[in-house]
């Protein structure tokens, strides 16, 4: 079983389905033993959520069309 510290340095690939299966069940399981570690767990996931939700703004089409003309021009 992974330790608190494995688990927290772990925790970004985690959350990212970066570590593989017998990797990620080893995370799991001490997620579900250790409440301070599954507590970072909780906060990660819900500052995502958070990042995820206020990054969701739309960018205005003549900015687009800018960028993807610059773009265009540097190949």
């Amino acid at each position: 079983m992974a330790d608190c510290d494995e688990a927290l340095h772990e925790l970004y690939q985690y959350l990212d389905g970066e570590l593989t299966e017998e990797r990620r069940e080893v995370i799991t399981s001490h997620l579900n033993a250790c409440g301070e570690c599954f507590e970072a767990f909780d906060f990660q996931t819900e500052l995502r959520q958070v990042v995820a939700h206020k990054c969701r703004d739309e960018v205005p089409e003549a900015l687009k069309a800018r960028v993807a003309d610059l773009i265009e021009h540097e190949g």
